[in-house]
């Protein structure tokens, strides 16, 4: 055999290794899932709904969903996407996208308030003409002339 059918039949081998890794490891992390679907947890379907579930029938394919107090919905099973589960606050982390807003605004306030009381930038801003560089070649019209 030449080099170039080994070199094909190895990489062949590696598609076909990785192909097997993965589908082990999907198998692992439906099987954790389903262990963690007992009545009582909160849980979101596919379609984004959140609800508690309340019971999990494995031979109709169906579960029972409570999204409000006395709201139960019968969805089939395969649509649990995952388990909720409250995640620590990091300290100093925004709860919500206003508040990671209003953290934004402010550090931007505060760069232009630092900058403004430094001296004056001597590099142009974005979208900003400047005449003293149009007048003087550039460097690659130096080298070329």
């Amino acid at each position: 055999m030449d080099p170039l059918s080994i070199a094909m039949l190895a990489i062949l081998g590696v598609l076909i290794f990785f192909m097997f890794r993965n589908s082990r490891k999907r198998k692992a992390q439906m099987a954790e899932l389903r262990d963690q679907m007992v009545p009582g947890v909160e849980v979101m379907t596919n379609f984004g709904l959140f609800g508690t579930l309340i019971s999990n029938d494995t031979v109709s394919n169906s579960a029972e969903i409570e999204i409000s107090s006395g709201v139960i919905i019968k969805v089939h099973s395969q649509t649990l996407a995952k388990v909720v589960v409250e995640e620590e606050a990091v300290e100093g982390a925004p709860r919500s996208v206003e508040e990671a807003m209003e953290i934004a605004n402010r550090e931007a306030a505060e760069r232009d308030s630092a900058s403004d009381s430094s001296e004056p930038a001597t590099q142009p801003e974005f979208g900003e003409v400047t005449d003293t560089k149009a007048t003087e070649p550039t460097e690659a019209k130096k080298a070329s002339e």
